[in-house]
């Protein structure tokens, strides 16, 4: 992970610094967190205390702490904790929701084509990055969408995992 650590009404120091990095470093142990993410830290001083916000931004989502205290070192650990439950709560919500329904949940669907005269389409651009149904599934959840594309690595192929309505999952596979 790369830092991007600055100082509001305050110069940070090496000592400052190192803490800042060696606690953050702690967090590549999480999926969510990859070697080219850079995390953003902002120091700010006021009269009687200090605030440190933390700026992840992930593959899937940002991750975002603010902490006011009267110690730095304090405010940065706590900053820390609470970077450590979001993640920690959204592996344990995923993992909890997928444990039992993964299995089931592909059933094929009849698709009903509506045809769509003079509607306004919003289009967007994306790379269909490579990974397996499970982590693609993971992506979505996370993202907090209903669907998620992507490059099936066994077969190679673009597919579209995605929610229904009976809160069991479906797969789209482009022949």
């Amino acid at each position: 992970m790369r830092f991007e650590i600055v100082g509001k009404n305050v110069t940070i120091t090496e000592a400052m610094r190192n803490q800042i990095e060696k606690k953050l470093s702690t967090l590549e142990k999480y999926l969510l967190i990859d070697p080219n993410t850079t995390a953003r830290v902002v120091a700010r001083v006021y009269p009687n205390s200090q605030k440190v916000e933390i700026t992840i931004p992930t593959k899937v989502g940002i991750l975002r702490t603010e902490v006011v205290n009267k110690d730095f070192y304090a405010a940065v650990d706590l900053a820390i904790d609470k970077l450590e439950d979001q993640i920690r709560r959204q592996k344990t919500r995923l993992s909890r929701r997928h444990k039992d329904n993964l299995a089931e949940a592909f059933v094929e669907e009849d698709v009903k084509e509506e045809e769509a005269d003079d509607i306004p389409v919003k289009t967007k651009a994306i790379t269909a990055d490579v990974m397996d149904l499970d982590e693609a599934i993971m992506q979505m959840e996370l993202s907090g969408h209903d669907f998620y594309i992507y490059t099936d690595d066994e077969s190679g192929k673009v597919s579209v995992a995605y929610r229904r309505k009976d809160g069991n999952y479906g797969l789209i596979e482009v022949q």
